[in-house]
């Protein structure tokens, strides 16, 4: 049981064989040998007795070495010998494998499932009642401790729980201790649905305070709440409210989901109006600036030329005014109005015919 196993040894194939060689030696001895054959039977027993100390540890494994039945420290990995039974003996033990126990149900070996209601079934902080069960999961952290320091009296329910290692009882009972007080001080939401978590890792905490009290010898590995679940007569009651949040939780996600979505496009559309108006606002600031210059610069040359840039500036806006002025030409004499050729861009590339051709004969 949990790995424990004894050194393979088969003496009476070996009995069997020496006492064949034996029969063959004292078959060509004088006078039969029978006190030659006494002694050899003596030192062949002596010698399969002290065979039976030979033992082998596995890297997973530990042993435990009793002489008189007092527990004298441990041996590693590798072949060993030790005073053999009924001097000493040898206990080798698995301390790698990760071992669970089972609280509020159980699985047979046929994998059916009972529960264990007076295990499971524990009052709340808030005064509600609720079933839990729990899995541990452990291994053996100190071997003499584990084997000899804890008189546990077995658990007859569970077949690998043995008598005087304390994971039988002595651990079942210390983890429904440890949860009961852990679900004693909270409200029944925790275990049901928001603090799991928590609960988990302070019945585990716990549950190793007691058994290092007890110096067990166990390393507490894991502590998982399984089925969780509110008495039956309220049960409808406590799905609809647990229904309920789930709603409220989605509904909030939803809400949430849309504002991430929302949001940036419209600080998007935010930062690209304040940079349009602000290219807009540039634009305008830099082309007051340029027809500021520019002012400025006339007046400075007028300040200087006065004539001048007077006269320059009327013929820059003669010259900007006249083409969009249609001029006629009178004649003093005749009153009559004088043909004239155009002499702007469009007019040419308008008059090329015959008319115009007449138009600038008259001129």
């Amino acid at each position: 049981m949990y790995g424990e196993r004894r050194p393979e040894f088969d003496p009476d194939q070996v009995v069997q064989n020496l006492r064949q060689s034996w029969d063959g030696i004292r078959s060509r001895l004088p006078g039969g040998g029978s006190r030659l054959f006494i002694l050899g039977l003596i030192v062949v027993a002596a010698a399969l007795w002290l065979g039976t100390g030979f033992y082998t540890v596995q890297p997973s494994e530990q042993a435990a070495l009793r002489l008189f039945g007092a527990f004298r420290g441990t041996e590693d990995e590798g072949l060993h010998w030790y005073p053999p039974v009924p001097i000493g003996r040898v206990d080798v033990v698995s301390v790698e494998e990760t071992r669970g126990m089972e609280l509020g149900f159980m699985t047979t070996a046929g994998g059916v499932v009972t529960d264990e209601v007076v295990e499971s079934k524990m009052i709340t902080g808030d005064l509600n009642i609720v079933t839990i069960d729990l899995v541990v999961q452990y291994r053996i952290k100190d071997l003499g401790a584990f084997l000899f320091n804890v008189a546990d009296p077995g658990d007859p329910a569970r077949p690998e729980a043995v008598e005087g290692r304390p994971d039988g009882r002595t651990l079942k009972d210390a983890a429904e201790a440890a949860l009961r007080q852990v679900v004693g001080q909270r409200s029944i939401d925790d275990p049901l649905r928001v603090g799991r978590e928590a609960v988990q890792t302070d019945t585990q905490d716990l549950l190793q305070q007691i058994v290092d009290d007890y110096n067990a010898g166990i390393e507490i590995l894991n502590v998982q709440l399984q089925e969780v679940q509110p008495p039956d007569q309220v049960r409808d009651a406590f799905d609809d409210v647990n229904r309920a949040r789930v709603d409220r939780e989605s509904r909030i996600n939803e809400s949430l989901a849309y504002e991430q979505d929302r949001l940036p496009r419209a600080r998007g559309a935010a930062e690209q109006v304040t940079q349009a108006a602000q290219a807009f606002k540039d634009a305008r600031i830099a082309r007051a600036q340029g027809e500021a210059a520019e002012f400025t610069a006339v007046f400075t040359e007028y300040a200087l030329s006065q004539e001048v840039t007077r006269t320059r500036l009327f013929l820059e806006a003669i010259e900007d005014i006249l083409p969009g002025v249609t001029l006629f030409i009178l004649d003093e004499s005749t009153d009559n109005v004088v043909p004239f050729l155009p002499l702007t861009e469009d007019a040419l590339s308008s008059n090329t015919g015959p008319a115009a051709v007449a138009s600038g004969g008259g001129g």
